[in-house]
């Protein structure tokens, strides 16, 4: 006897299985039809109704709230959990004007809080004075300190840390641009240079024994970093020249004035004898790089190092290298940053 399929009449086969032909399947009593679009909208209603009861409890103004985004108010969440897992109710750092507008406008710069892997945990309220971005703007630019600094210094910065974290009472220092907003662009002419000086702390559970770290950090503004060929400051600069091995064979006189030493003391000097310890390294990717660049075309490299005055302090120089055209000499052009 033949059977026939009830689909498409044909005759089946033994062990055939005939599936329906273009269509959807019929719905069952186990698994009934349910609709993705209203599904989909009931989540997204509840997803709102989180998320609005998250920014009531930012502690922030209700300006403010009411202009923030998602985004922003996700931001903002992530920054106090992190800065709740870190610091207990009696260590925590204030939240917006508890820490007072007089004393933060005492300041030189803006306090900066930062977790062992570089998140953003606390940021006070005058970087708007700083950077032209609130809070809540520059957490828009992201969650990380990497985030709001220029990319040429992350590697940098990245290894200032680590070595902030394994000598916690070291204090470390680093130079770099930060991002402002685009009204502070138009007016300055770009983004800011900073100063930023921390070191990172052992923070005590009051009711445990355990304790974790935190990188506190005063970030200055200095002044602008100089563009290559800018010479609208020639009073805050020196030119030297240098062998291969950045010996000085020659420097203008006016390093007397920055650095306090005479022409003649640094001629037949290595320009490493006047780094900071710090900074050697990041001199040394400066002059690997310049050595193997060729031709008076080539680019100049720029780094930011610390170098020693004669009175034992320290100077900070935007230091600008490049090989001049015969290829057996590097000459510098150092600004002094203020």
């Amino acid at each position: 006897m033949t059977i026939f399929c009830n689909h498409c009449h044909r005759p089946l086969q033994a062990e055939m299985i005939c599936l329906p032909r273009r269509g959807k399947q019929a719905p069952s009593a186990s698994k009934p039809f349910r609709s993705t679009k209203s599904a989909s909208k009931a989540r997204r209603d509840q997803i709102n109704v989180e998320l609005q009861a998250l920014r009531s409890l930012l502690p922030i103004s209700t300006q403010e709230k009411e202009r923030l985004s998602y985004l922003h108010t996700m931001a903002l969440v992530c920054l106090r959990l992190r800065g709740a897992q870190l610091f207990s109710s009696d260590l925590a750092p204030p939240a917006g004007p508890a820490l007072g507008v007089d004393l933060l406008s005492l300041l030189p710069g803006f306090l900066l809080v930062l977790s062992a892997n570089g998140k953003l945990v606390y940021i006070s309220e005058n970087v708007a004075q700083v950077l032209g971005f609130s809070m809540v703007e520059l957490l828009a630019q992201g969650d990380t300190v990497f985030d709001i600094l220029d990319g040429q210094v992350h590697e940098d910065v990245h290894k200032k840390l680590l070595l902030a974290q394994e000598e916690p009472s070291r204090e470390v220092t680093f130079v770099s641009e930060m991002r402002t907003s685009k009204a502070f662009r138009l007016q300055h002419g770009g983004n800011r240079a900073m100063v930023v000086r921390g070191r990172f702390m052992a923070l005590h559970w009051p009711t445990s024994s355990s304790s974790t770290a935190a990188f506190l950090a005063l970030c200055t503004p200095v002044t602008r970093l100089p563009a290559d060929g800018d010479a609208s400051s020639q009073d805050d600069l020196f030119y030297s020249t240098h062998v291969l091995d950045m010996t000085f064979t020659d420097v203008t006189e006016s390093v007397t004035y920055h650095l306090g030493y005479c022409r003649e003391e640094l001629i037949g000097q290595s320009w490493y004898s006047l780094l900071h310890p710090e900074d050697t390294d990041l001199a040394a990717t400066q002059h690997r790089t310049v050595g193997e660049s060729l031709g008076a075309g080539a680019a100049a490299r720029t780094a930011v190092l610390r170098v020693l005055r004669r009175d034992r302090t320290w100077a900070w120089l935007c230091v600008s290298a490049r090989r001049d055209g015969g290829g057996h000499a590097i000459t510098c052009t150092s600004h002094c940053l203020r």
